[in-house]
């Protein structure tokens, strides 16, 4: 008898639990994967790319290649809660926000530190968005961006907008940016944060005759903390790379640009930056130390001479990318935020006194040594 009411309570206990009642089929929701933010006469518009299962999933019948429409909402409002919470009003299904990883800004909005701050942190707070979302800027229209495919068609899932991290390690020249360091940047004093700008060109892929657009990382935009928001073009930016911690393959020529030497390939490079007191003035110490192997040979070089040459090439490139922030005091090899990590206290004396100024004699030495591992399958020019 005991047996048959134990039997009897646990089967009890078991039809009134709650169980997968309220639950919702996967293929029932709408999975949010990247979000576009604008701000344009006191209001915010908002724009959501949503996943489509059919250029995700893999099965028998997928064709590689095969265009698969890209589904994208667009809301409005007064505060960025209130623009997103727009679009569910015509989902038609339930919106899940957990698979966010990428926000795009436009450069309007950018303009308004308040404003950045503000959006960051109406998205960050929601609890279904994490902490290592991406980060972009961008010129280009946000529809544009988010109708972009990859190459052969893919989602883009696997274009640099989602996962920029496999072509960032063949070509390291700007690093990705994330929200949590962005706004670890944001808040310390002295440091330069930047965010990466995204748009498409035209120029580069075709299928068959017919030309294809394709993402470009085309430069950054750099704020600081009560100061006016700045844009560099990629090639501008070419010195920061060599004081980047995520540098892992950079492309190096060598030589005269018109008539080059050779090609080399630069490797994790090891960077310190000290500061020093020369005639009371604040100058910067850049020391740089990095492997290389030579990709291609134009004309006949020893070892020494093409290390020597990329090592000038290095110096040119960081002191190039520190003048061209020279007329808008955007410290683009974040010099002051290395001086407020070593020296707090000498970063406050010159701030307060507004003596933290970048001049053509704020950076000073740069030493640079290359050592080349391997020249390839051969060891001169063919």
């Amino acid at each position: 008898m005991r047996v048959w009411l134990k039997w009897g309570l646990i089967a009890g206990l078991l039809l009134l639990s709650p169980g997968c009642s309220d639950s919702k089929p996967i293929q029932n929701m709408a999975y949010v994967t990247a979000i576009g933010l604008d701000y344009k006469d006191g209001h915010f518009i908002t724009y959501a790319q949503v996943l489509n299962f059919l250029n995700v999933a893999k099965s028998e019948s997928n064709e590689i290649g095969k265009n698969i429409p890209v589904w994208i909402g667009r809301g409005t409002g007064k505060t960025v809660t209130e623009s997103l919470s727009s679009l569910s009003e015509t989902s038609q299904i339930r919106m899940f926000w957990g698979h966010v990883k990428v926000v795009v800004v436009d450069e309007e909005l950018l303009k308004s530190q308040a404003i950045v701050r503000q959006s960051y942190e109406a998205i960050n707070r929601y609890r279904e968005v994490r902490y290592n979302i991406l980060l972009y800027s961008t010129k280009t229209p946000m529809v544009d961006i988010f109708k972009q495919k990859s190459i052969f068609n893919l989602p883009a899932l696997d274009s640099i907008l989602d996962t920029p991290e496999d072509t960032h390690a063949q070509r390291s020249n700007l690093d990705p940016q994330y929200g949590f360091k962005l706004i670890a940047e944001f808040n310390e004093p002295g440091n330069t944060a930047m965010i990466p700008t995204i748009g498409i060109t035209k120029e580069v892929w075709r299928e068959d005759a017919r030309k294809m657009p394709m993402f470009k990382i085309t430069g950054a935009f750099f704020m600081r903390q009560n100061e006016k928001t700045s844009w560099f073009s990629e090639t501008e930016l070419l010195g920061r790379r060599w004081v980047q911690k995520e540098n892992k393959r950079s492309v190096l020529l060598i030589g005269n640009r018109e008539d080059p030497t050779a090609n080399l390939i630069i490797v994790k490079p090891h960077y310190r930056i000290q500061h020093v007191s020369n005639n009371k003035q604040l100058q910067f110490k850049v020391e740089l130390k990095a492997k290389a192997f030579v990709e291609g040979m134009i004309k006949e070089a020893t070892v020494k001479e093409m290390e020597a040459l990329a090592a000038k090439a290095i110096r040119d490139e960081i002191m190039a990318t520190y003048e061209k922030g020279l007329a808008t005091q955007t410290d683009l090899l974040n010099l002051f935020g290395e001086l407020y990590r070593s020296d707090a206290k000498l970063w406050h004396q010159l701030n307060n006194s507004k003596q933290l100024l970048l001049n053509q004699k704020t950076l000073g030495q740069i030493d640079v040594k290359i050592m080349i591992s391997n020249t390839g399958k051969y060891k001169g020019r063919l």
